[in-house]
């Protein structure tokens, strides 16, 4: 029963982080042109760093046109390929001229549906066009759809999300005005360690933030998921009042967080001691607290979330309230933290990954291990390939986390002169000549149903990880 349970949690996290992946996969590839419009409304608006009244005209059509193109686009492109992308283009224009507000929220619902109806069209015609019409069919099939949706996009649906996206940003306004806002951290903290930190930032956030910054200059809800300081504070707390492994590597964290703006990294270490998560929360709520008292915002998303993007984006004259938050939060999270961490009982089941495989491999030694734990280790020898040629290395996004863990076992590789490919990607986007997929645990499930002839290896801690060298004494003897 509890195995069940497990699994169908497990299937749960696994869906929501799809349909997460899916929203955020539309805005994540776009991130370097947010990045742009943000730092074109930061330097040249009237109350900008250096008013220019000619290149400031860049702003509008950029948030109202560019943006919400380039996410119908990317949207059409997940489902459908470069036909989707075409024809989700096509119908976000549609919804982008038929309302008056930045359509962040429709292109990403029309991107992917337009890709989808042609995707259904081309199922349908599929092997019954005759031969020299291909090209015919196609273009036109394309075009007279896409002019379609567009219309109804323009007549029907662009109203009808310009009324949702009014609604969620009043009930934006009614939490920021009733002082909630910083309760939100409740949920954002916990979500963000079961790795939906880029579907919330950048598949529900940005979008709401960007609208906001369109209309006031500056926006909060920017840094709600993205603010370094819990975070820092975790792996702060973890360097210095922490143990082993853990311990080590908290340094190398802390300037991968806090300067690199790779979040991934201290998610290991809440899920190490799942108690942490209440100083993720405590310093997320004081933070974005300290945000709203101070009345800070950025003008454009942080991302990754770095300290320097944070100063980058900072208003004229806002840099002060920005860095007190961060601050804030640091600190509370660093005391909570400590607390937990020193008075917390430190038993067996909390020694770090090192000490646990070095146990178990004891006791396999000394023919005491478990009926299940043993048939554990015999299914992953039969698992195991071999020849093998290349190695990814896998996170949600396939930017940060997944590019650090690829590094660092390619640099291993080549040290013990083993000639394999190391690479990193999207664990949706897995390369089909992948031999060993490498994840961590959260997102191993979702690895193995993108690419379930590879070997899958699970780890906790992508700086400092055993099975790293356990893979390259392996692929020697080979």
């Amino acid at each position: 029963m509890g195995i069940e349970t497990k699994q169908k949690s497990g299937g749960a996290r696994v869906r929501v982080q799809q349909v997460g992946r899916l929203l955020s996969g539309m805005v994540m590839p776009n991130i370097g042109a947010f990045i742009a419009w943000g730092l074109i409304t930061a330097l040249f608006i009237p109350t900008g760093w250096i008013p220019n009244e000619k290149l400031a005209t860049l702003v509008g059509p950029m948030i109202n046109y560019l943006l919400p193109l380039l996410i119908g686009y990317t949207g059409g492109q997940m489902i459908h390929g470069k036909r989707g992308a075409v024809i989700g283009a096509i119908m976000t224009l549609g919804v982008v001229v038929g309302s008056d507000i930045p359509m962040f929220l429709g292109a990403m619902i029309v991107g992917p549906l337009a890709a989808w109806v042609l995707k259904q069209f081309d199922k349908l015609v599929e092997g019954k066009i005759k031969s020299g019409f291909e090209m015919l069919v196609n273009n036109f099939s394309l075009g007279i759809i896409g002019a379609i949706l567009a219309i109804g996009a323009y007549t029907g649906i662009g109203p009808v999300i310009q009324a949702i996206s009014k609604t969620l940003s009043a009930g934006v306004d009614v939490l920021i005005n009733m002082h909630l806002l910083p309760l939100v951290n409740i949920i954002i903290e916990p979500a963000k360690v079961l790795f939906l930190n880029n579907a919330i930032n950048h598949g529900i956030l940005s979008p709401i933030a960007a609208e906001e910054s369109a209309r006031l200059g500056k926006s909060l809800i920017f840094m709600l998921e993205s603010n370094p300081g819990p975070g820092l504070g975790i792996l702060l707390a973890y360097w210095l009042v922490g143990r082993g492994s853990a311990k080590q590597s908290a340094p190398g964290a802390v300037v991968i967080h806090f300067l690199g703006g790779i979040h991934e990294i201290y998610f290991p270490y809440i899920l190490m001691k799942p108690i942490l998560i209440l100083a993720a929360i405590g310093g997320g709520v004081t933070g974005t607290f300290t945000f709203q008292l101070l009345n800070a915002g950025l003008v454009g998303s942080p991302s990754p979330g770095s300290i320097f993007a944070y100063i980058a984006m900072a208003p004229k004259g806002g840099l002060v309230p920005v860095l007190a938050g961060v601050v804030t939060a640091t600190v509370v999270s660093f005391l909570l933290a400590s607390l937990l961490l020193k008075t917390g009982k430190q038993n067996e089941e909390e020694l770090d990954l090192e000490q646990a495989e070095e146990k178990m491999r004891e006791m396999k030694a000394a023919g005491r291990v478990p009926a299940a734990a043993q048939a554990a280790l015999e299914q992953e020898a039969t698992d195991r390939k071999t020849n093998v040629n290349k190695i990814v290395f896998s996170c949600d996004a396939g930017m940060g986390s997944s590019a650090m863990g690829a590094s660092i076992l390619r640099k291993k590789m080549q040290q013990a002169g083993i000639h394999v490919t190391v690479v990193n990607s999207a664990v949706s986007e897995i390369p089909a000549d992948a031999d060993i997929v490498i994840t961590q645990k959260q997102l191993t499930e979702r690895a193995k149903a993108n690419k379930p002839d590879a070997e899958h290896i699970s780890i906790d801690n992508f700086l400092k990880s055993p099975k790293y060298d356990e893979l390259v004494e392996r692929l020697k003897g080979e």
